[in-house]
């Protein structure tokens, strides 16, 4: 591209690459998850763990004593079961996460495994990690978001005497600006793999030609040998489609070394090939297998990929397969809400579902790398991603943030990270890190070079990015110049600017907007503020802090900026922590953010922490989709606002809208017709208001009854949305995502819980009690309602509503099958039923 060492990969060749290792052993048509084997001797290793929160004297030795301990199964995060508290930092969500927590696990191998290269796979324990196998010291990792291996071999017992496995972890107050979750959070494996093997994450799948006609699959194995006696033999490389089939096949020998990996390179054409896309995201599998002379299979190692092209320039910005894509995007952080930050592969999928609905085809893993899980389901929705790395270099924002492990450990994990995501086809570009304090260094360039350095050298074929906040101090001080993606940071009104400056810059809003609201909140009057005695923000869709604005200035700098690659939204979901407008220092609570306690979490989502969309996703949803939609805010039941004029917002991708409040029409508006001039801050714009075409706004006085919106297209009435005030509440409506979930122990369904009056309607205003019971093979995982100034705990049988809304998330009982029956009760209202069905792996 434009850097000083001559990178040119957006000129020729172009970006073009497909993705990696999932999951699967075999694969039939059905999509591989991260419960399927990826390689043959790979195995689950989450159940029959134990747990200790606190300090464990000689709980690393295999004699130790942890009969008391919880049995569980992993993923686990400890601080999720809370309780919320004051004494707990506010910025990090008010919970427990710091502290000392200890896993063991006892396991045992057949003597058939003697001889087999044995290891443990964390994909991440949050964090300070230390594994110990029989006492002896295997591994350590202090980043908790990167996964690791350990190797068990030397240290194993076979037969019947047992091993025993310790992770200790040691997560630190304040380390990091959002909540982290604690514990052996997401997914563990086991893999027992012959001496020749294929390597941890020892495949790389590129496309270096793809035609309608014929993909060219350049594939490299790395395979690694622990015999001394035995390292020859071939590997025989198979390509399948999505039903199993094979389509390409090839065959290389092999002539290892001890200890020592060696790469074997093959080229497979397939005919035809169906490309990964944002519409129609096709995958493949390759299947790598190493045989011996004898013609025994030692290893089998299987890679899901797709077939795709990626390029990115100044003048088309970035093309997908040969057609430009703006970034319709959101940053998400990793927690799952109430679930907190143990993965869960249903949660997951379900975000991505609902930011999928609202529009979005990009994805921010902000600010540290994702779980795999989220990876996988990106490449099945045809979502793109910019993975992310880090949040600090050297230079701390928080206490005990990754600065402390920086200059040891950022190459290491920066190099894992692309080894284990780069045959992701969902994963455009890497990013080195997200607001660095460097950009206010003039030496700051050397650590963004050193970096971007690493990416180009582990992968060729992806540019690398970053989020800067600073300017100029990112430009003048020359990091932004060593990245071929630079991402600005709530700079919109300086898009123009850096254009002109740097005509050969290809840039991104890689952070905008960071509007706050709270689902189902309307203020009156329509003033923009600091904060609020409610503790809760407006859902009229203009508050924000010093440095944000509403999402329609974002849209115009957009249009106004086409060369912009288009924008990652501050957030997708309401996250755990950060509870901006609300929270600052408190030195009388021995805190740090607890000055509007029990304020514990983000307001920034489009949806809230249960995934409730909120009325700026509707916003979004008539600026990126095309389906004909219109959305009215606020809800009409104000009994206290008889006669008080107020104000009607609609959002629509209609040509006209026509309001009816009470049967009589208020007129029809066009789309763009009408500017509403909202306030702005002063760091965005000096005149601090903006009118803006995006909205269309009536005001009327508000009287009980009715409201309604009616979308027109072509002069067809074509989408409408009505509210109706409510009378006192009367009873509860639930309704699953999903009414058949999986007997895996893991899989989830989200009921909503509605309070409605005797008529139906919803009540928005309703705060009730609802309690829950669950007969069947299934249980609680956990409640919420999307309040972030709530302590009430996420585990637990019942909940208030919000605004109207709770929500329940069922959980599956592993390997039993069967109907599950819920009940929701509440004082004073109907009692409510819900049934599910539970349905056997096989």
């Amino acid at each position: 591209m434009r850097r000083s060492t001559g990178f040119q990969f957006r000129v020729c060749p172009r970006l073009r690459l497909p993705l990696l290792v999932c999951a699967g052993v075999i694969l039939m048509a059905s999509v591989a998850s991260a419960e399927n084997l990826q390689r043959m001797g790979r195995e689950s290793f989450n159940n029959d763990w134990r747990f200790h929160r606190g300090a464990a004297e000689h709980a690393q030795n295999a004699q130790y004593d942890d009969a008391s301990w919880r049995p569980l199964r992993l993923p686990h995060d400890w601080a999720i079961e809370g309780p919320f508290d004051i004494q707990y930092n506010a910025r990090c969500g008010g919970l427990p996460f710091h502290g000392i927590g200890w896993y063991r696990k006892s396991f045992t191998l057949p003597e058939t495994d003697r001889g087999k290269q044995v290891s443990v796979e964390f994909d991440g324990a949050m964090y300070n990690a230390e594994v110990w196998l029989n006492g002896h010291k295997v591994g350590q990792r202090p980043f908790g978001y990167m996964g690791f291996v350990c190797d068990l071999t030397e240290h194993l017992n076979f037969g019947d005497e047992a091993n025993v496995i310790a992770v200790r972890l040691a997560p630190e107050d304040l380390s990091s600006r959002w909540y982290p979750g604690a514990g052996i959070y997401r997914n563990v494996w086991l893999d027992r793999k012959s001496p020749m093997h294929v390597d941890h994450w020892g495949t790389s799948i590129t496309t270096p030609t793809v035609t309608a006609e014929q993909a060219v699959i350049a594939i490299e194995t790395s395979i690694r040998c622990a015999d001394a006696n035995n390292c020859t033999g071939e590997l025989q490389t198979t390509v399948l489609d999505a039903s199993g089939q094979s389509i390409a096949q090839s065959t290389q020998p092999i002539e290892g070394k001890p200890e020592k990996a060696v790469t074997v390179s093959t080229e497979l054409n397939v005919d035809q090939p169906k490309l990964w896309d944002i519409s129609q995201p096709n995958l493949y599998h390759a299947v790598s297998k190493i045989v011996s002379a004898d013609g025994e299979v030692l290893d089998r190692y299987v890679t899901r990929f797709g077939i795709r092209t990626i390029d990115f320039s100044v003048e088309n910005g970035f093309v997908l397969n040969g057609q430009p894509v703006k970034f319709k995007g959101v940053c998400l952080h990793h927690d799952l809400g109430p679930l907190g930050a143990a993965v869960n592969r249903r949660a997951t999928m379900r975000q991505l579902e609902i930011m999928k609905s609202m529009g979005v085809n990009a994805i921010r893993t902000s600010h540290n790398p994702p779980s795999p899980e989220q990876l996988e389901c990106c490449d099945e929705l045809g979502l793109v991603v910019m993975d992310e790395s880090f949040d600090v270099w050297q230079i701390a924002k928080v206490e005990n943030g990754y600065n402390k492990f920086f200059d040891e450990w950022s190459e290491r994990d920066l190099r894992d990270m692309i080894l284990r995501d780069r045959n992701h086809p969902s994963v455009i570009m890497w990013s080195i890190g997200n607001e660095i304090l460097e950009q206010g260094r003039k030496d700051g360039w050397k650590q963004a070079r050193r970096l971007t350095e690493i990416c180009h050298d582990q992968d060729a074929t992806r540019p690398v990015a970053a989020g800067f906040n600073y300017y100029p101090g990112a430009e003048v001080n020359g990091l932004a110049a060593e990245v071929d993606i630079v991402g600005w940071n709530y700079k919109p009104m300086r898009y123009q600017e850096v254009t002109e400056i740097h005509p050969d810059w290809i840039m991104c809003g890689s952070e905008t907007s960071s509007c706050v609201s709270t689902r189902g909140e309307y203020h009156f009057p329509l003033v923009k503020y600091d904060t609020h005695p409610s503790k809760q923000v407006t859902s009229y869709d203009f508050i924000g802090p010093v440095w944000a604005y509403p999402p329609d200035f974002e849209f115009q700098s957009l249009e106004e900026n086409p060369n912009i690659l288009g924008e990652f939204v501050w957030t997708g979901f309401d996250y755990l922590g950060e509870p901006t407008p609300y929270g600052g220092r408190d030195n009388s609570t021995n805190g740090y953010w607890n000055g509007d306690w029990p304020v514990r979490s983000s307001f920034f989502g489009i949806v809230d922490l249960c995934g409730f969309p909120k009325d700026r996703f509707y916003l979004y949803q008539s600026q990126w989709t095309d389906t004909p939609m219109v959305h009215v805010l606020p809800h009409w039941t104000w009994p206290e606002r008889i006669g008080e004029d107020t104000p009607v917002v609609c959002y629509t991708n209609c040509d006209e809208v026509e309001l009816i409040v009470n049967g009589e029409s208020q007129g029809r508006k066009a789309r763009f017709s009408a500017p509403v001039t909202l306030p702005m801050s002063a760091k965005v714009v000096p005149e601090q208001t903006y009118d803006s075409k995006y909205r269309l706004q009536w005001v009327v006085p508000y009287q009980p009854g009715s409201i309604e919106v009616v979308g027109y297209v072509d002069e067809k009435p074509v989408s409408r949305k009505r509210f109706v005030t409510a009378s006192a509440p009367k009873q509860i409506q639930l309704s699953a995502d999903r009414s058949e979930i999986a007997a895996d122990g893991m899989d989830l369904s989200f009921v909503t819980v509605q309070i409605q009056d005797g008529e139906g309607n919803f009540c928005p205003r309703a705060d009730n009690l609802v309690k829950f019971s669950i007969d069947g093979p299934a249980e609680i995982a956990a409640v919420g309602n999307g309040n972030p100034a709530s302590t009430e705990p996420f585990q637990a049988d019942q909940r208030y509503a919000f605004n109207g809304l709770c929500m329940l998330i069922v959980r599956s009982k592993a390997d039993v099958a069967g109907d599950i029956k819920i009940t929701a009760t509440s004082e004073g209202l109907d009692a409510s039923t819900l049934s599910l069905h539970s349905t056997d792996n096989d």
